[in-house]
């Protein structure tokens, strides 16, 4: 079996035992040899660099240093008890210092001996001192070598170190886990790939990683694991891609006919763009191989990915089919709702809408012209994966904000008919690249990169506390102008951990500022009931208040045209990808439209880049870029969950080469060797088969 003594429960190791290993497991979640082979340091110590004691400075991490022992003594009583030794080298003096392991240190420690001392050093009472030092006997060849050269640091718990399993102690584990496996480690890929790219082998990589001895050394191990990280993440999204399409057969969309015709002729109020053209293209042609399509539609705020998606469902309606659209939220579903029913009339196409708020009387109506094929386009929320929802024949299902949904619950709407229907993703979040190709790479991306004509650029200013009554008078301004103006807090209530200008507050100060009658002021956030937030919200819509004052729950889901301005209070506060979103809020009309980001004076570094970074571009593609390199992928869609992006070493935001590699690599292995039967191919084929359950691929048809 494939490098079956990597699957050893941890309990085995030499030193373990079933009370460490119950500590290993739930506290790193190591449960097995392959586990802990890839708990791989966080950081390394340099341990081939010499220091003078005068070379110690504030900044000063681990260090070490040669000298000599010239005094040693016992300082204070019972819990204040220590040993302090004083350390000289040809530049100056300092303090080692022993709080615990006292009597090892009066046995070992020799008065006039010269000793490498290891630790880092901290400043008391005017004295640099290093507390609990590594020492080694020194001789003239130890200060060519150092000690481990490169020494690993690896994660460790509180609970794990009463178990004697701190940095120090997991290396000892690993080091004898290594000298125990390592002639058994079989490589996992083939020599091509390993010769291509200039890759060392498993076993080097293993042991470099865990015990490099020079930079070069750990370079190679890191490139070589990272690769083989992302190339099994590839390999197994274009399988998963691959079974799909030989497994899943699709709906044919033959013909483009009076429905998607006649919409373009006489409904269409805009000339769609190059790029909407491009990706309505894309799907004609998915929707015409007989194969079930899987397309990820993404696009910037406002980039026209409601008509895509209508003249898709179109499409479906054209060739005898329903279609359905699903969106995370109530709000969201009937902004769709009432999107869609604004371009359309009855006697094109019938349009219904299905959400948890739908009476039953209605909802008895809606189910059976549903079975009947009465209703051509159906949008909703969750609601439409009940199992009382059923189609006549269901050919196309549009995911709105895909994240947001967990993977069963998409299924259950493949599953509303007998040949699953073409998928259509689509996401207002701009996703970066590498993002795209881990989280959504089973999938086929489209992207619409360019804004409808007409659309004018927003234009984005940063304010400080003390520019507050300047916004206030421009927030005046503007409702002067007859426009509407959101404000968007973090919080509802005050914090006692966080001083954000809360809420409450805010409604309380712009009261005064904006007294009745001559001001309305709508009040919406995440604790009211469904049925308060449609008012407020509707309030705002008809134009009946000017200020709508809000949580993030209108970052998605409110079209108000005639809002101008986004103020987003403490905006240093939310992530560039939330931002972006709020933003996207206003510039939807024909006006000049403000976003104004309101912050206290004192700014972190990422902060400071967030902000910077929103006044200066209005591209959501560059945003999520800068916004993967700040946060990392696991916040950037809410996919910590995901699982695929579990990643041990390579970082998204870093490797964008090395993955572009992997996945290049697995397309070309696919096209070579579709169901992996060449002899160099087995130990991937194994792989596959483990992670799909003995799926095997001689059964696929």
């Amino acid at each position: 079996m494939y490098n079956s003594i990597l699957n050893t429960p941890v309990e085995f190791i030499k030193g373990i035992g079933p009370n460490r290993a119950d500590v290993l497991k739930k506290d790193l979640g190591l449960f097995t040899y392959q586990d802990i082979l890839s708990h791989y340091p966080f950081r390394y110590i340099d341990r081939t660099k010499y220091f003078k004691i005068n070379e110690i400075n504030f900044d000063s991490q681990y260090i070490q240093i040669i000298g000599r022992v010239i005094s040693k003594k016992v300082v204070g009583e019972k819990r204040t008890k220590r040993i302090v030794a004083v350390f000289k080298d040809d530049t100056g003096l300092m303090e080692l210092v022993w709080f615990q392991s006292l009597k090892w240190v009066e046995d070992n420690i020799t008065v006039g001996v010269a000793y490498v001392a290891f630790g880092k050093p901290s400043l008391f009472n005017g004295t640099f001192s290093i507390s609990h030092p590594e020492m080694e006997l020194y001789h003239n060849k130890i200060a060519g070598r150092g000690n481990l050269t490169l020494q690993p640091v690896y994660n460790s718990t509180e609970k794990l170190k009463k178990f004697t399993l701190d940095s120090k102690g997991l290396q000892r584990i690993i080091a004898g886990l290594l000298d125990q496996v390592i002639p058994q480690v079989e490589e996992n890929l083939p020599h091509y790939i390993l010769s291509k790219y200039q890759l060392c082998d498993k076993k080097t990589a293993l042991l470099n990683i865990h015990f490099p001895k020079n930079q070069q050394d750990l370079n190679a191990a890191e490139r070589r694991l990272k690769f083989e990280e992302l190339f099994f993440i590839q390999l197994q999204l274009l399988h998963n891609k691959q079974l799909r399409q030989l497994k899943f057969k699709g709906v044919k969309f033959d013909k483009v006919g009076e429905k998607v015709n006649r919409f373009y002729k006489e409904f269409l109020p805009f000339e769609l763009t190059n790029a909407q053209k491009r990706v309505v293209k894309e799907i004609r042609i998915d929707t015409q191989r007989g194969v079930q399509m899987n397309r990820l539609v993404q696009g910037d705020v406002g980039s026209g990915k409601t008509a895509v998606a209508l003249m898709s469902m179109l499409l479906a309606n054209d060739n005898g089919y329903q279609a359905c659209m699903m969106a995370p939220t109530e709000i969201l579903a009937r902004q769709h709702y009432a999107s869609i029913t604004e371009l359309v009339t009855d006697d094109l196409v019938k349009v219904a809408i299905l959400t948890g708020s739908t009476k039953k009387k209605d909802r008895t109506i809606l189910h059976e012209q549903l079975e009947s094929g009465e209703i051509d386009v159906l949008i909703g929320t969750h609601a439409l994966i009940e199992d009382k929802v059923q189609f006549k024949n269901l050919g196309l299902v549009v995911i709105d904000e895909q994240h947001r949904f967990g993977v069963e619950q998409r299924a259950r709407l493949w599953r509303k008919n007998t040949i699953p229907p073409h998928i259509l993703v689509m996401t207002a979040t701009p996703i970066p690249r590498t993002l795209a190709m881990t989280l959504y790479g089973d999938l086929d991306v489209s992207v619409i990169d360019e804004l409808p004509a007409g659309r004018k650029p927003i234009e984005t200013r940063h304010l400080f506390e003390g520019q507050r009554l300047r916004m206030f008078g421009f927030m005046k301004q503007e409702i002067a102008k007859g426009r509407q103006v959101y404000i968007v807090y973090p919080l509802i209530k005050e914090s006692e951990k966080l001083d954000l200008l809360h809420l409450e507050a805010g409604v309380e100060q712009l009261s005064y500022q904006f007294p009745r009658p001559d001001y309305q002021i709508s009040i919406v956030h995440g604790q009211m009931p469904n049925a308060d937030k449609q008012f407020e919200m509707q309030q705002f819509i008809d134009g009946k208040s000017q200020i709508m004052v809000a949580t993030t729950v209108i970052e998605v889901g409110v079209n108000v045209p005639n809002a101008s301005v986004m103020v987003i209070e403490n905006a240093e506060r939310f992530g560039l990808s939330q931002l972006h979103q709020l933003r996207g809020r206003v510039g939807r009309g024909s006006d000049h439209s403000f976003c104004i980001l309101m912050s206290g004076n004192k700014l972190s570094k990422e902060g400071k880049v967030r902000l910077e970074t929103m006044v200066r571009t209005n591209n959501g593609f560059e945003i999520s870029e800068i916004d993967l390199q700040l946060r990392g992928p696991g916040d950037i869609t809410g996919t910590q969950q995901s699982g695929v992006l579990d990643l041990k070493l390579a970082d998204l935001a870093k490797d964008q080469i090395i993955l572009s590699e992997a996945r290049n690599t697995v397309i070309e292995l696919f096209e070579t060797d579709p169901q992996l039967e060449k002899q160099e191919h087995s130990s991937l084929k194994a792989h596959l088969q483990k992670l799909e359950r003995g799926i095997s691929f001689d059964k696929i048809s």
